[in-house]
């Protein structure tokens, strides 16, 4: 459980942020405001995807395994 809470954790603040950084950047450019825009988008996002990752990860790693063939 552990080791699940932090791959949870990691992979949801890596990907918030440049998923965050991304459509920030699409919608604003590269302006003055990009960054604390980005800064409030990313607080927003990463709470949300880490309760999603956290839920999600035992249906997808099952699905994995079943798209794998690796299910016994």
């Amino acid at each position: 459980m552990k080791s699940r809470l932090i791959a949870t954790v990691l992979m949801s603040f890596g990907l918030s942020l440049m998923m965050s950084c991304w459509v920030t950047f699409i919608n604003l450019g590269l302006t003055e405001a990009f960054l604390g825009q980005w800064m409030a988008a990313f607080r927003l996002a990463w709470p949300a995807a880490a309760v999603l990752a956290f839920l999600l990860g035992p249906p997808v790693n099952r699905a994995t395994a079943f798209l794998a063939g690796k299910l016994p």
